[in-house]
């Protein structure tokens, strides 16, 4: 049995008001940031347009022949690259010597596009930059070309790659080999499978929060790590929308110098906090985030994996150029994360107690009751919050003239999922054996929901020996 420490359950409510404004919040400010458009990138945009990628026409002999001549295993950035890397250093640049505290954390991927998207940056700050090279944080499927894995650069090449903005204060380097001369994918045997990926995120996404949280640890002896949202009587003309100019306390930053997907799976982390799951093995979650060459994702850092999402996917030192905002759109082929049908309308039955399915599914469930059963019964779910406690009571009259007084131990909810999506529900008491509140998703209609929940009631029924089973209509 597990034991909580610090349960705030044991302590007075009154210490627990976490909205309390006599609570201090110091925070990081993390800036993760997309590559610029790399040669790669570019290849793949013209393979599309040549072999016409997403339509009947596609010409897959056409593409791959293309793409096995054209591409590189580690890529750096285009013409239209160094003019994105360009436009960010010069707002990178004010803003970081402004703004935040010296040295900078910079955390960037092994791969050539993140460092030479970075590098200007780097070239012309006036304070120290503290430079991790990360060997966790390169691209979905590694380095390789025609499905062969390359080395990929080691840490003496890195070294002497970033040596012109390097010189006086070198990178460290995190999740490389021992030998030096090993390069960071030595130990690829091919193209990264998906699952692979969903796992060095995780430990990406770990890495990361322990490495912010102990930079925390120094909240109280650190200037520069404060509650950002009290403003000082000095501060008062400073506007925090202002990313340039300078402000009166400077705080601790962290930069992240990454990639489109991978980024991706690291930001689902991030906003699930430590519930997000892989869905389906092998296969891309059923959601992600786009992000444009060269694009700045803002967060904040509060430690113990608590992130506030600020700003996602901007690019304002673009100024607005349409010539320069490549690799953010549906023609930049990011369609091609979102899984086929056939890996999300798989449909499962699965049958548990209500506390013992997952909180995500039981949320799930009593959401589709309060549209679609409370609904018929009570109004809409908007003129219902007016009166919970009224409705509440009613509810429960209704339910115990129907059923009598339920014990809700007793009661199995039966659910078809599809994936981590529930497609209907239904609940069913053993003790009684009544089965109510089925429910199924409108979208769902036609697909047999309804007849799959009641076999899978009826053959659990069997095995309860259970002679007759009642269903109550709602």
């Amino acid at each position: 049995m597990s034991q909580r420490r610090n349960d705030p359950k044991a302590q007075d409510s009154s210490e627990n008001t976490d909205h309390s404004e006599a609570n201090i919040r110091p925070s990081i400010a993390i800036r993760m940031i997309r590559h610029a458009e790399s040669k790669n990138n570019e290849v793949y945009r013209k393979a599309r347009q040549l072999f016409k990628g997403g339509t009947p026409e596609f010409d897959a002999d056409g593409w791959n022949e293309y793409v096995d001549r054209c591409r590189s295993a580690d890529p750096g950035i285009s013409s239209t690259g160094v003019k994105q890397a360009e436009m960010l250093r010069d707002y990178l640049v004010p803003h970081l010597d402004n703004q935040s505290s010296h040295p900078v954390r910079i955390i960037t991927s092994p791969m050539r596009r993140t460092m030479e998207t970075i590098l200007p940056t780097l070239q012309n700050l006036k304070g120290d930059a503290q430079i991790i090279v990360n060997g966790l944080y390169f691209e979905s499927e590694g380095c390789h070309i025609k499905n062969q894995p390359l080395p990929g650069m080691n840490q003496y090449e890195i070294k002497e790659f970033l040596s012109s903005a390097t010189a006086s204060n070198p990178p460290s380097f995190v999740g490389f080999d021992e030998d030096p001369t090993m390069g960071w994918y030595s130990y690829g045997t091919g193209p990264e499978t998906r699952s692979q990926s969903e796992n060095r995120a995780a430990a990406f996404y770990t890495w990361l929060c322990d490495y912010l949280d102990m930079q925390l640890e120094s909240h109280d002896v650190d200037e520069d790590l404060f509650d950002a949202g009290v403003t000082l009587e000095e501060e008062q003309n400073e506007h925090e929308g202002d990313k340039l100019s300078p402000k009166i306390r400077r705080r601790r930053t962290a930069v992240l110098v990454g990639h489109g997907d991978f980024m991706s799976l690291v930001l689902k982390r991030i906003v699930a906090g430590f519930g997000h799951c892989v869905e389906n093995d092998g296969v891309p979650h059923r959601s992600a985030f786009v992000h444009f060459n060269s694009e700045i994702t803002e967060l904040e850092y509060f430690g113990k994996g608590r992130f506030l999402l600020m700003q996602s996917n901007s690019v304002p030192h673009l100024k607005n150029d349409l010539s320069l905002m490549t690799g953010g759109g549906l023609k930049d082929g990011w369609a091609y994360l979102i899984p086929s049908d056939r890996n999300v309308l798989y449909a499962e039955v699965a049958c548990k107690f209500a506390d013992e399915h997952e909180k995500h599914v039981m949320e799930q469930v009593n959401a589709l009751k309060n549209l679609y059963l409370d609904n018929v019964r009570k109004g809409s779910l908007l003129q219902r919050r007016c009166s919970s406690s009224e409705i509440t009571e009613d509810r429960k009259e209704t339910d115990t003239s129907i059923m009598g007084d339920v014990d809700g131990n007793a009661e199995m909810i039966f659910v078809v999922k599809r994936g981590l999506q529930v497609a209907g529900s239904v609940s069913f008491d053993e003790e009684k054996g009544i089965m109510s509140h089925m429910v199924v998703r409108p979208s769902s209609k036609g697909e047999n929901i309804e007849v799959d929940l009641i076999k899978a009631v009826t053959k659990h029924a069997v095995k309860m020996n259970k002679k007759e089973i009642y269903a109550v209509l709602h």
